[in-house]
């Protein structure tokens, strides 16, 4: 699978360097090409002489040296993929905000290839509210992240925080080439994100959808090669670059918008937590607090997963969710049925790190041929691969 692939290794700061040999004797075992780039601050941790060795490479850790100059441009077009393993914090808030300040990250940001980041820091650092909004914000610009792993850290204490190891780099990296072009020529789309339905300029109905999901899923499509169409209520976080971002509002424009894109699109999912009620006649003026009550009359917004499940042609493959918080199992299995959907993926409010806004997920998947597929709480970003996986391997014939 690696066989004469072009792998930029990219070497930052962290005990956890001592690992590259073995990460770069892995890859040139099994045929690929290894150049490493190095931060300053690795070099005190892993020899350049060794991983040169190993490469058969020059490594290189300096814009430039003896009146010569590196060019990071090439490098960053050279690589089929390029791997920051292990990625400080300090070089992921550098990442996170465009910081240039040594070669590698100048090679970073010339880069034309996809990229792949291994974590590796002590628990505390890992949890910190900077390093997670650092880690979706590069996330969201295309980049991938291999989780880190539980363990004794060097600090001494055991919690997340180890950089993965090489063997599941390695494997990694030898699933990615093969999904890279899965699913080259499909067009896929995918709802996320709440909507809004207004009461009236000022003020809405809405709920905690955050969109979390459904940009997981966006992204992992478009790392599978696939046309990826988004479309999203009002959300907070960015959309990865490659994907076809259309934003709207309320439930009618989602609908509308999910109408026109169906039609040549070959799988659709929708994960968008859309109204079920929208407000009949919303005031053109904002609502005084005059009254000590308020009526507001609802009327029934158009289910975009039931209208989908009626025009789905027979090569369409149509994914629906269900939010639910009170027999969950019979709610989503009839769901599958009257929607007309290929899959039901399960998520109940009553799970530990489900729900709204998180950044993880318990899902089931029901298929319309009755079979069903249970996972474990896990990230969002590996419940998109299990969605994805499960699809695409137990896809109706």
């Amino acid at each position: 699978m690696l066989k004469g692939k072009k792998i930029l290794l990219g070497i930052t700061g962290s005990i956890a360097a001592y690992k590259t040999a073995s990460l770069v004797r892995l890859f040139v075992k099994v045929g690929a090409e290894v150049k490493i780039v190095m931060t300053p601050a690795a070099v005190d941790f892993v020899a350049p002489l060794t991983l040169s060795t190993l490469s058969k490479n020059e490594v290189l850790h300096q814009l430039s040296e003896n009146d010569s100059w590196s060019n990071h441009v090439m490098l960053g077009r050279w690589a089929d993929l390029m791997i920051m393993a292990p990625l400080t914090c300090n070089t992921l808030a550098k990442m996170s905000n465009g910081i240039c300040d040594n070669l590698l990250m100048a090679v970073y940001l010339s880069a034309t290839c996809p990229v792949v980041v291994a974590p590796a820091m002590d628990e505390d650092m890992w949890h910190h509210t900077s390093t997670q909004l650092n880690l979706e914000k590069v996330k969201s610009f295309g980049n991938i992240v291999i989780p880190v792993e539980n363990g004794e850290l060097a600090s001494g204490l055991i919690g997340p925080g180890r950089m993965a190891e090489p063997e599941t780099i390695i494997k990694w990296a030898e699933d990615f080439f093969v999904n890279a072009h899965q699913l080259s020529g499909k067009k896929v789309l995918i709802t996320a994100g709440p909507t809004h339905e207004a009461i009236d300029p000022v003020r809405f109905i809405g709920n905690h959808s955050s969109g979390k999901m459904g940009i997981a899923l966006a992204t992992e499509f478009l790392i599978r090669g696939a046309d990826v169409t988004l479309i999203t209520g009002p959300i907070s976080i960015p959309v990865p670059i490659g994907i076809k971002h259309l934003s709207v509002v309320s439930a009618k424009e989602m609908y509308d918008a999910c109408i026109i894109e169906f039609e040549n699109t070959d799988i659709a999912v929708m994960s968008a937590a859309v109204a079920d009620y929208t407000v009949k006649s919303p005031a053109s003026n904002k609502i005084k607090k005059t009254a000590d009550t308020l009526t507001l009359e609802l009327e029934k917004t158009k289910d975009i997963l039931k209208s989908l499940g009626t025009i789905k042609k027979d090569k369409q493959l149509l994914i629906g969710f269900a939010l639910e918080t009170e027999n969950e199992i019979e709610n989503a299995k009839a769901k599958l049925v009257s929607k007309n959907a290929d899959y039901i993926v399960l998520n109940s409010m009553n799970d530990d790190g489900s729900g709204f806004g998180k950044d993880t997920n318990k899902i089931t998947i029901f298929s319309k041929k009755g079979d069903s597929f249970s996972f474990e709480t896990k990230s969002k970003s590996e419940v998109a691969t299990d969605i994805i996986n499960t699809i695409l391997n137990k896809k109706e014939k």
